[in-house]
């Protein structure tokens, strides 16, 4: 007989355990055996038998071979019965054919383990119990604590901390890909991927949550009870939580929630919720409603202002649709869209329009308002495309629009005058020689006049510079060789318009169309080795579509215009030449000297300009003149059909001058208050100091022009400097306060009279200033600023900027040095001035036009205290410019912010307070008080 013996084996391996669903206790019993009698037993059967089978086979199984006379020879044929043809072991095995599935393996990885004092295997109650520091790994889940107990039979894991004289140490961290839990206790199974986890603690995104008992189903759906969750990050004391008593858990999915309650300091709002659904998607944004602000209008009644959806398109672009709600029929829509590609492009829109009613219906003073503005910023990555560009800056809308609008809660917006404009393409072609397209569409609008000016489109072609006579190799030489020349054609499509007609067929009726051609020559030389000559002659060329006629109508008498279409031009050119130098002086005064030397830099320049006459392009006519007491008289009138078209008419008078124009600059050598410093360091007294005139040698009077003075004088060096600008006028004043061709010297006056200068500075301070950091920061890219306001906050901030005080956390110090003073002396601060005066005298009026200061400062009163304040005194009529009071408290997980302008024509206020987190930023109270309505 053959006898296979099998023996199940259980491995217990200390670095790696397996598992298996069976697992069998076998016992060695001693066997006694004597091997010779095993042997001669064995070799007499062999002798006797010549097989030897482990059973009888069936009778039934022997059969006869039937013969094949057709194909085997009759002496082959057998003469007696043989056994039938064997079968293999392995095809008698019966196992083969077992009915039973083989059951499959409950863990599809080898599972980790360790521990710092003990690792025991109990093969009696198949657990394996760690110690002190223990750990177990699985695939992507990773369970430390301070005991663990993994159970064989039922393949869980249990998992609770250590508890000794200093309490409860090494409690779980429960580890499953980017998931973390931290438990007091927590039983997990390998092979259903359940656990029920005790008292944990988890942070998804800015949720800090915390729960008495959550079972785990699977890796995607956790079901909680009595949960505590918040974005304090004092989670265990936190400021304010919410209170769920079942909550339905999927990570970094969603949270949605039972009956809520909010908790504040641990006391409940009464105030609850029956169900809740907080989203908390990781990679993408995600789409819902932005709650509105309640408030109340004098005018307008109550509101609802800032309601709305929030639509996150895709991974490029989002939306943003708000609106307000006035109880008296009055309401505003919003759309806002931010859009990015990195690399390529990025830009917002902002698009707002408002229906303003006053009063009631039926009242004498009802009136009914639209207004509207459309911002639109884009910029392209010069990544993108080296060789064509794209841009875009518009803000455009209704004159009145910030003025009347009753959500705009600055009042730097609101003293908005001008709206301004561009979106442009350009592109490079890279020829021989290169040429230069652009395309340009601009617009200005005065929102006090609401006088609009709009060019659509415009372009500007422009042919790289053209040396004809330059050598082939080396550099340019001479007169002759560095004479040069380019091509440069614009043309513009224009529009003078008001806000009425805006975008009306009437605007659009009265566009005027030109395109110039011009071709300037140059070239430059040195002279006399010390002196630069250029000279420069420009033609150009202008086309208009439109000319204008003028007659006299001796039946209206008067002068008539006909404007006539068609296609018309006319031709001018200049000559110009200039001669400059630069000259040096310095006086030394010793090394030994604080001051040890002072250069001054002199840079003079001469030039000569021609401008002839055109009188081709002048007409003459015979009108009379009316209510002469001599009677009726006849005159001739000079016109050109170009005057008041797009480019004007050329002029018919000859001009010819001279300008002298000196730039100075001042420095000084000073010994350095380092003393290791080997150099002088060098300081700057007058940056820069300008001085220009002009003579016009073919003028029938007052020739001379008046000089400019204009300069800037540093007071600290690299930090502040005051800036000034004067007009002297050489000539005198009648008794109209007129000026005549006679030298106010000549007159019994000075050499010049003094009739407009001005002088301003501005200067930011900071506690900063004073030490060893600067903060020289520049204006940020704030909404104020793209609706046109000032990118500093002299004027006031909005309550986003106030809001954003404290959420700019970027080189905080996260992890302090322990040597470092436990108590800051120093209040941090900042402060920004401004001063500019203008003084008049052009008629004798010798008064101050504008003289003005503003400041803008902050405090930080504390740690998370902010005191804010922006105004500013008009020292002509001793009022406050407008004045804005500000204050700002970081509550950890709250910002609390209030502004207020006390007075003026825009006086209101603005309280909010709400939720830092983006989760939850639609948690807040905010109310505020608008403006009266401005007409």
């Amino acid at each position: 007989m053959r006898i296979t013996l099998g023996l199940l084996k259980n491995r217990c391996n200390f670095g790696t355990l397996k598992f298996a669903l069976t697992f069998t206790k076998i016992v060695l019993i001693p066997l006694q055996t004597k091997i010779l009698s095993v042997l001669l037993i064995l070799g007499l059967s062999l002798i006797c038998y010549g097989s030897l089978w482990a059973q009888d086979l069936p009778i039934n199984t022997l059969k006869t071979i039937p013969a094949d006379t057709a194909n085997i020879d009759n002496r082959l044929k057998p003469t007696g019965s043989l056994l039938p043809e064997q079968v293999t072991e392995q095809q008698q095995d019966s196992t083969l054919k077992d009915s039973i599935a083989a059951p499959r393996e409950a863990l599809t990885d080898i599972v980790k383990y360790s521990a710092t004092d003990y690792s025991t295997f109990d093969r009696r109650e198949n657990k394996l119990y760690l110690y002190n520091e223990a750990k177990v790994a699985y695939t992507d889940i990773t369970i430390t604590a301070g005991q663990i107990i993994v159970d064989n039979n039922t393949n869980t894991v249990f998992a609770k901390g250590i508890t000794d004289s200093t309490g409860y140490n090494q409690p779980p961290v429960f580890v499953q890909g980017p998931n973390t839990v931290e438990p007091d206790s927590i039983k997990y199974n390998f092979k259903t991927e359940k656990a029920l986890i005790y008292g944990s603690r988890t942070q998804q995104q800015e949720f800090y949550i915390k729960n008495e008992v959550s079972k785990r189903v699977n890796d995607s759906v956790v079901f909680m009870k009595n949960v505590r969750f918040t974005t304090s990050e004092n989670e265990d004391d936190p400021e304010y939580y919410f209170y769920a008593r079942k909550v339905k858990f999927v990570p970094n999915k969603k949270i949605v929630t039972g009956l809520v309650n909010m908790f504040v300091y641990d006391v409940p709002i009464p105030l609850g919720v029956p169900f809740s659904y907080f989203p908390m998607e990781k990679e993408t944004s995600v789409s819902g409603f932005i709650m509105p602000s309640p408030g109340e209008n004098n005018e307008r009644g109550y509101f609802l202002q800032n309601g709305g959806y929030y639509f996150a398109v895709n991974d490029y672009m989002d939306l943003t649709l708000t609106g307000d709600y006035y109880t008296n029929g009055s309401y505003a829509l919003r759309a806002a869209s931010s859009y990015r590609k990195r690399y390529s492009f990025s830009g917002n829109v902002n698009i707002r329009f408002e229906r303003l009613l006053n009063s009631e219906r039926g009242l004498p003073d009802f009136s009914e308002t639209n207004t509207y503005n459309i911002q639109w910023s884009h910029s392209q990555d010069t990544k993108a495309s080296p060789n064509s560009r794209f841009s875009a800056s518009v803000n455009l809308g209704s004159s009145n629009y910030f003025q009347q609008s009753t959500n705009i809660d600055n009042t730097a917006s609101r003293l908005t005058n001008t709206l301004s404009s561009s979106v442009s393409y350009s592109k490079t072609f890279q020829t021989v020689p290169q040429v230069n397209l652009a395309l340009t569409a601009r617009h200005s609008q005065n929102t006090r006049t609401q006088a609009i000016n709009m060019t659509l489109p415009s372009v500007q072609l422009n042919v790289d510079r053209i040396y004809p006579f330059a050598p082939s190799s080396g550099s340019k030489k001479g007169f002759f060789q560095n004479i040069n020349f380019n091509y440069s054609m614009s043309g513009e499509n224009r529009f003078e318009t008001t806000d009425s007609l805006f975008f009306t067929p009437q605007m659009f009726r009265d566009a005027e169309l030109g395109v110039r051609h011009s071709i300037p020559i140059t070239t430059n030389f040195k002279l006399f080795k010390h002196f630069s000559v250029s000279a420069s002659t420009n033609v150009q060329e202008s086309w208009v579509f439109e000319t204008i006629d003028q007659r006299f109508d001796p039946t209206l008498r008067e002068i008539v215009q006909d404007t006539i279409g068609g296609f018309d031009r006319f031709t001018t050119y200049n000559f110009s030449t200039s001669v400059g130098t630069t000259v040096y002086g310095q006086a030394n005064f010793g090394d030994d000297k604080k001051i040890q030397a002072i250069r001054h830099t002199m840079k003079p320049s001469l030039s000569f300009n021609y401008n002839p006459g055109f009188d081709q392009y002048y007409e003459t006519f015979l009108a009379s003149e009316l209510n002469n007491p001599n009677g009726n008289l006849t005159r001739e009138v000079s016109y050109s059909r170009f005057e008041g078209g797009f480019y004007g008419a050329p002029s018919n008078f000859s001009s010819s001058g001279v300008s002298l124009s000196i730039n100075n600059t001042v420095e000084a050598k000073v010994r350095d208050k380092d003393s290791t410093a080997v150099e002088p360091k060098k300081i700057d007294l007058i940056s820069n100091l300008a001085i220009s005139t002009n003579y016009n040698f073919l003028a029938d009077s007052l020739k001379l022009s008046p000089v400019s003075v204009r300069g800037t004088i540093p007071i600290i060096q690299s930090k502040l400097s005051v800036n000034f600008n004067m007009i002297l006028d050489p000539y005198a004043l009648n008794n109209n306060n007129r000026r005549i061709d006679k030298l106010n010297i000549a007159n019994g006056g000075s050499l010049f009279r003094l009739t407009n200068a001005s002088a301003n500075f501005g200067y930011s301070f900071s506690s900063k200033s004073f030490g060893k950091e600067n903060d020289d920061r520049e204006g940020e890219d704030t909404q104020t600023a793209r609706n046109g306001g000032r990118r500093d906050n002299l004027l006031g901030e909005d309550s986003r900027q106030l809001q954003n005080k404290f959420n700019d956390t970027e080189g905080a110090d996260e992890d302090p040095d322990e040597n470092q003073e436990l108590y800051n002396y120093t209040i941090p601060w900042n402060l920004r001035v401004n001063y500019n005066v203008n003084y008049g005298n052009a008629a004798r009026q010798n008064a101050i036009t504008s003289h003005a200061i503003n400041f803008s400062g902050d405090v930080e009163l504390g740690e998370k205290w902010f005191v804010g304040a922006s105004s500013g005194i008009d020292l002509t009529t001793g009022k406050f410019t407008p004045t804005q009071l500000r204050f700002a408290r970081d509550l950890e997980s709250f910002n609390m912010t209030f502004a207020w302008t006390p007075f003026g024509t825009y006086a209101s206020w603005n309280f909010f307070i709400g939720i830092k987190s983006s989760v939850l930023s639609d948690l807040k109270y905010e109310q505020r008080r608008t403006p009266d309505q401005q007409l």
